[in-house]
């Protein structure tokens, strides 16, 4: 290792790469470094040893504004992702000794060219050439490194810290903005974007969204520039209908939208424009169709619980986590899974605030609203009542055979009555029923 650790240059710290001739060298050594290190338990705990985190920070802060050295940064920054990956103690060295998260961040500046506007704002030029596929490969490695380093990064503890993430959160709205070489490459770069952005503190996603100029052409919404937030919106809807691997590939864009509808109001009015327009058309269920929101439905009965909790999760903060709202959109029978899990069975809202602006229905909604099934979500045409050609005695018998039927089903353990409490959460039949029976002896007056 220490043999190869020369030839990569990276045991010298002042002398600066100069001699072209090397740099094929410095690569090899490189490559050779990431394969051991990926595959040898002994030299990843070497390499604490032999402090070999600072050496490729020092490797990389050569590197920036240097020529033909691409290659280079690209496999400096692959062995910094492996040695976070793999080791703990040097993902903490990296984001305490050696001010890490500031050196990947100006690494993955440097490969998207970045040109800044302002503070928080890089500049968007509508005509520049999509990414080489090195430039593009660097960014994809800084993106990987820098998620390992700032993982657990959700408290933000000093002002310093708040500016170093809402900096990296400007680069990587540049990054969503930018497409690579070929289609596969773009995603590859916006996954990683998108990954990265689950660990930046969501008080520091604002700069997301920026005051939109008169001469920009980006899609707008009150005043401000939601192209960054139309690209998640498109990138979630083709993983979506990837049909395969959602937990990996679609969960965490998912997240990083429901937080930042969540804390943030433009962005959720936006998002919910386009996910969740008003209502129209009620003929068909609400998971029927091929629009964003019968797909997600879709999703809210999905197999996988984490895929099924987080699309759920999504659609009830765009409805200001109101359960008549989400209803509205959902049907009774999608939602059920969620409202158990959060105790809304009986109605309300979530624990969340939101502002006050109310949904207003369409009148083609309002008119259809009396005939639609609340289970189904869709509106039906009224069925035969078939008790109304029965007399009294064919109701009691048919009741009495139902109420048998769940008593041996109940009996055998093979069902588990269970009722609502009065505040909105699952109990066993008995304890729900005592339970409302106690609260209306308490609420009844004493006269």
């Amino acid at each position: 290792m220490q043999i190869l650790m020369r030839l990569a240059k990276l045991d010298i710290v002042e002398d600066p790469l100069e001699r072209v001739s090397e740099f094929p060298v410095i690569v090899e050594a490189l490559k050779c470094l990431c394969n051991i290190i990926f595959n040898s338990a002994v030299a990843q705990k070497l390499s604490l040893e032999l402090n070999l985190a600072a050496m490729l920070c020092n490797l990389l802060e050569k590197c920036k504004d240097q020529q033909f050295v691409d290659d280079i940064k690209c496999f400096d920054l692959r062995l910094l992702f492996l040695l976070s990956l793999l080791h703990t103690d040097i993902r903490s060295q990296l984001r305490q000794e050696l001010q890490g998260v500031q050196v990947l961040t100006q690494a993955l500046e440097s490969s998207l060219s970045v040109r800044w506007t302002e503070e928080y704002k890089a500049a968007e030029d509508r005509d520049r050439p999509p990414l080489s596929l090195q430039e593009t490969d660097c960014a994809i490695e800084a993106l990987k490194a820098l998620f390992n380093v700032t993982l657990d990064s959700w408290n933000v503890h000093s002002e310093n810290e708040s500016h170093q993430f809402r900096y990296m959160a400007a680069i990587l709205r540049h990054c969503l903005l930018t497409t690579g070489p070929t289609e596969d490459k773009t995603e590859e770069l916006h996954s990683n974007a998108v990954n990265l952005l689950s660990n930046v503190p969501v008080s520091c996603l604002d700069v997301l969204i920026s005051p939109s100029s008169q001469e920009e052409t980006d899609i707008k919404y009150n005043g401000m520039n939601m192209g960054a937030i139309q690209i998640l919106l498109d990138f979630m809807e083709k993983r979506i209908d990837k049909g395969s691997s959602y937990r990996e590939g679609l969960t965490p864009v998912l997240s990083l939208l429901t937080e930042c509808c969540r804390t943030h109001r433009n962005i959720r009015k936006f998002i919910k424009a386009q996910v969740l327009p008003p209502l129209r058309d009620v003929s068909n269920r609400p998971e029927v169709g091929t629009t964003v929101r019968n797909k997600l439905v879709r999703l809210m009965t999905h197999v996988d619980l984490g895929v099924k909790q987080i699309a759920a999760e999504f659609l009830f903060v765009l409805c200001k986590e109101r359960v008549d709202s989400l209803l509205k959109y959902t049907g009774y029978g999608n939602a059920a899974g969620l409202l158990a899990a959060r105790g809304l069975l009986a109605g309300g809202r979530g624990d969340h605030w939101y502002s006050d602006d109310e949904d207003t229905d369409t009148e083609e909604y309002k008119s259809a609203k009396p005939n639609i099934n609340l289970i189904t979500g869709h509106l039906e045409e009224p069925m035969p009542n078939p008790m109304d050609e029965m007399t009294e005695e064919q109701k009691e018998y048919e009741a009495m055979k139902l109420v048998n039927m769940f008593d041996k089903l109940s009996r055998d353990e093979l069902i588990k009555p269970m009722g609502v409490r009065p505040d909105g959460t699952m109990a066993p039949l008995e304890e729900a029923v005592s339970q409302y029976h106690t609260n209306k002896q308490d609420s009844s007056d004493s006269d």
